[in-house]
């Protein structure tokens, strides 16, 4: 390819890669010839330099979590994200910062706030948006009231445009002489320009020409921002910054409904708030289901909130204002959040938005593309009510929310894309005609794209069409640059990715029988209808799980990385590719075995993705479909079948230890098995827990428990045990075979705190190592038997405590996913517990009068959630029992590494070792002598002794060891 010759950076043009840069997070799929990774700016005017001797047009990408379908296109895609992402400077005397188009801007909201100075606008993906595409978009976010929108926070745009000319777009009619007739453009059209653009704050689609104005300051600058990459690349920015509020404080007021918090907006904002967001009470609704009652901290009454935002010099000062704010409001029902972990949780929610609102209440799939409308402010409350009744019309139904204080709205609705865009394009079509007689803007930060730029003519005058397409020409005279986008465009219902995915099927028709044609697959895990093209769908590509933020465990080889091949939301759009039979040639085909295999099966995006993918699962699904019936890779027989073996070792495990202790034979076994030689084989306990207990080892030293052959004492011991909450005591096979300390931990914990432990007497295997292998047959046999040993005690309500976190969260979720039908499982799902939530849940703690956990006053320990226990069961249970025995705590965000059979693969010993250097072994080095590790998960503790060379100890053993 002709870019290999002029540049060294990454040009690849698999058919994986463009897979996973063919759509950003709208509905539109454009697949590219090929994906760039410039490393310089050089590069970057190299590359646009041959693609325009070529013809080959050219899309420039940030972070890709455009909703408009701005951020792909035809021919070459430049990803700015990987290489290109410096904060260059921050001069905190002229409170401005240079930066590269691929910085981060919580990156450089970082750099920045040392001198107490920050960026303004603040969109919700920021922990993963790129300066370049906020410019691209003019992106805004929740604090445009306060701080205006990314064009009033840009001084000046190092780019080069479509004709190949480079310079420095700034303020000044000087500006102007870099792109010749500009100026001529601007001085004969001054009448259209000040009539047509520019009527109030949020009118974003189109070309935001008002910014050329002579009373505006000649700024070209500013009117590059919003352009979507059709005028100029960015190959640098030197923006505004501004001083960091000192005591924000969040109001939270209640409204009957939507459109009357909105009508309150204009009242509110003469008290200069800093920002004033609507949100919907469905939408915190779904909040509540996905992540629990904790999520949502306590509201006032209502339907529909808004979320106001006021600052000051001083904490009284900034609840001065807040008591200004509730006086002003037309209703009584308020909440006032000073900084805190309230409010934090309040604006947790607003920041999941896309991806939340991502389902309606009723659980269909909600779709941009009337995404951020926006209308003065003062007209917002009637505008809403006339929305309304047009969904209303069309059976629609969206969870709305948004920045009311500038008047946008956020909204994704559940169209029915799965077989055309005929509904989008009536509806869409009417919506832009409704904001139109309101005097609003189809986009209020995200741009027009693909989604709206063919409706601008119901927005904009036929002469404003014609002056922007002229004001294209100047700058683009061959519709070199993102072609298809506000200029020209391309119909709404063009490329949309959902349609060419195929129908969804019905639970029946996927049971029974599955085409092979386009989008019919059927999926053994009971969600999304069985059908697993809807599944891979729910990525919608709003790019959380590209994001580093404090408590996300999400895509932990993404973060060793730094590849979207790594990323959940890559993998999704390959499997969708795969589905869709087109560019990747099914799930068995190399593309998708390429993407799949860093991914460490962590489930952390079951739980941190807003749109719920679950990408464990679905690589579950893959491997079982690709190997079902066919000889496996040997690992899947290694480590897929470890209970197997582990029950073979107990038998001797002695002499099965001496063996695998000889570092040959070790090295052998791990090499004949498919695993690193680099790792060490695992132990096998000499008595397993199992038969630990049953030799009677459970009774000594353990009051209360009958003592066999003293005459009296049975009878007594059975009346006190009858009196007893029972608990049953369940062993997985880590704890059983390789951490016996774990369990007899458990029973010492569990008797002291008054519980009569029942230890079941058979085994009951969660089948993980086959599910996280694809072998879901024999999963599905192991759960059964499961059922059949636990299911009577949950149904009898009898609590289960799980202690492997990996194996409890089969239990918990995958369990009723592969078992819809069955009560059992449900029931069962429903009885099981991690230690602290059986010590700490009103429903199984144990009597106070009886067992308090004793004091922890004297620890200090680096806690290692497993990714398991954070994604299905959540952390806060430990936390809260922590914190309340006094231990010091600092908790790590993310993947150990190991993730089970993951590390040991061969293949894989780099990245586990990079991704436990992501968070883990940093924490470690840097804990003091004598601090604890704490980890309940068996890989987690097995990573860092490997590594580290450090013992970990899980909760109930630190328990048991103070008792």
């Amino acid at each position: 390819m002709a870019l290999r010759t002029v540049v060294s950076c990454g040009v690849d043009t698999s058919p994986r890669r463009r897979a996973e840069y063919s759509t950003d997070a709208s509905n539109y799929r454009v697949v590219p010839e090929a994906v760039v990774f410039p490393e310089s700016a050089d590069d970057v005017v190299r590359v646009l330099g041959v693609l325009r001797e070529l013809g080959v047009p050219v899309t420039a990408r940030g972070a890709g979590t455009s909703v408009a379908g701005n951020a792909v296109g035809p021919g070459v895609v430049l990803d700015f994200s990987r290489h290109l992402d410096r904060v260059l400077a921050v001069d905190p005397e002229t409170r401005t910062a240079r930066v590269q188009p691929g910085t981060i801007m919580t990156n450089l909201q970082k750099v920045a706030a040392p001198h107490g100075l920050r960026f303004g606008p603040d969109p919700s993906t920021q922990n993963r948006a790129t300066l370049g595409g906020m410019i691209g978009n003019n992106a805004c976010g929740p604090h445009a009231v306060a701080y205006g929108r990314t064009a009033d926070n840009v001084v000046s745009l190092d780019v080069v445009d479509g004709a190949g000319r480079r310079f420095t777009a700034g303020r000044g009619d000087s500006t102007f002489a870099a792109v010749p007739g500009l100026a001529d453009l601007v001085r004969d059209n001054l009448a259209l320009i000040r009539t047509e653009f520019g009527r109030f704050g949020r009118q974003v689609s189109g070309y935001s020409l008002e910014h050329l104005l002579p009373e505006n300051g000649s700024n070209l600058a500013r009117a590059l921002v919003g352009t979507e990459g059709t005028l100029v690349t960015i190959l640098e920015a030197t923006v505004d910054l501004v001083p960091v509020p000192s005591a924000p404080t969040l109001v939270v007021l209640g409204y009957p409904d939507m459109p009357t918090a909105a009508d309150d907006v204009p009242a509110l904002l003469d008290l200069k708030p800093l920002a004033i967001e609507g949100l919907d009470a469905r939408l915190v609704d779904v909040v509540r289901r996905a992540r629990g009652d904790v999520a949502v901290p306590p509201l006032p009454e209502g339907a529909g909130w808004l979320m106001i935002e006021v600052g000051g010099a001083t904490q009284e000062e900034a609840l001065s204002t807040a008591r200004a704010i509730v006086a002003a409001a037309s209703t009584s029902a308020a909440e006032v959040l000073p900084a805190g972990p309230d409010a934090t949780k309040m604006w947790q929610i607003r920041a999941d938005g896309a991806g939340l609102a991502g389902r309606t209440p009723s659980g269909e799939q909600a779709w941009p593309g009337w995404e951020d409308s926006a209308v003065p402010p003062e007209r917002l409350g009637a505008y809403l009510r006339d929305l309304e009744a047009l969904m209303g019309r069309y059976r629609l139904d969206g969870l709305p929310y948004g920045h009311f204080g500038d008047g946008c709205v956020h909204l994704r609705i559940d169209i029915p894309l799965e077989t055309s865009g005929s509904v989008l394009r009536t509806f869409m079509t009417e919506a832009a005609e409704l904001v139109a007689k309101y005097g609003g803007s189809l986009s209020g930060e995200h741009g027009d794209g693909r989604a709206r730029s063919e409706l601008l003519p119901l927005m904009y005058s036929r002469e404003a069409i014609g002056l922007m397409e002229q004001f294209k020409a100047l700058f683009d005279p061959k519709d070199h640059l993102n072609p298809g986008v506000i200029v020209r465009p391309s119909a709404i219902d063009a490329g949309l990715r959902r349609p060419a995915a195929g129908p969804v099927l019905s639970r029946s028709t996927t049971l029974t029988g599955i085409s092979r044609r386009a989008g019919y697959e059927g999926f053994s895990f009971q969600h999304d209808h069985h059908d697993m093209t809807t599944a891979v769908h729910r990525c919608v590509g709003v790019g959380k799980c590209r994001s580093h933020s404090p408590g996300q465990f999400m895509c932990p080889s993404y973060a060793a990385t730094r590849d979207e091949k790594d990323v959940t939301r890559g993998r999704a759009r390959v499997l969708q590719e795969a589905l869709n039979g087109t560019l990747v040639g099914g799930l068995s085909a190399p593309e998708v075995r390429e993407s799949l295999d860093l991914c460490l099966s962590c489930k952390a995006c079951s739980s941190d993705c807003p749109a719920g993918v679950d990408m464990a699962q679905y690589k579950s699904e893959v491997l079982h479909r690709t190997y079902r019936g066919r000889l496996r890779p040997v690992d899947h027989y290694a480590l897929g079948w470890l209970p197997r073996w582990a029950r073979l070792a107990g038998a001797m495990p002695r002499f099965v230890n001496r063996v695998l202790g000889v570092p040959l034979i070790a090295k052998a076994v791990l090499w004949a098995g498919g695993m690193d030689t680099r790792r060490s084989m695992p132990r096998f306990a000499e008595v397993p827990f199992r038969t630990w207990w049953a030799r009677g080892g459970a009774t000594h030293g353990v009051p209360g428990l009958r003592i066999l052959g003293v005459p009296g004492r049975e009878a007594r011991t059975a009346a006190v045990l009858a009196q007893r909450p029972k608990v049953v005591l369940w062993t997985d096979t880590f704890s059983d075979s390789m951490a016996p300390g774990v369990p007899q931990a458990a029973v010492k914990v569990l008797t002291a705190a008054g519980y009569d432990v029942i230890v079941p007497d058979q085994q009951a295997c969660c089948g993980l190592t086959w599910i996280s292998t694809g072998q879901l047959d024999g999963a599905r046999r192991r759960l059964s038997s499961l059922l059949e040993v636990l299911g009577p005690y949950a149904v009898n309500g009898i609590p289960i405590l799980g202690l492997e976190p990996s194996c409890t969260a089969v239990l918990r979720s995958d369990l009723v996913d592969l078992f819809p039908d069955d009560p059992r499982a449900r029931a069962v799902a429903a009885a099981t517990h991690t230690l602290a939530e059986l010590l700490t849940s009103p429903e199984t703690a144990p009597d106070p009068a009886v067992f308090r956990i004793p004091s922890l006053a004297d620890v200090s320990a680096v806690a290692q959630p497993h990714c398991h226990h954070h994604s299905v069961m959540g952390w806060d249970a430990d936390r809260a029992l922590l914190q309340a025995a006094g231990a010091t705590v600092k908790v790590i965000s993310g993947c150990c590494g190991l993730a089970g059979n993951f590390g040991m693969q061969k293949g894989h010993y780099e990245v586990s070792v990079a991704v436990a250097e992501t968070a883990l072994l940093p924490a470690l080095r840097a804990a003091a002598p004598g601090d604890v590790y704490l980890a309940d998960g068996f890989s987690c503790r097995t990573q860092v002794d490997q590594l580290a060379g450090i013992e970990g100890k899980a909760l109930v053993e630190l328990i048991a060891e103070r008792l």
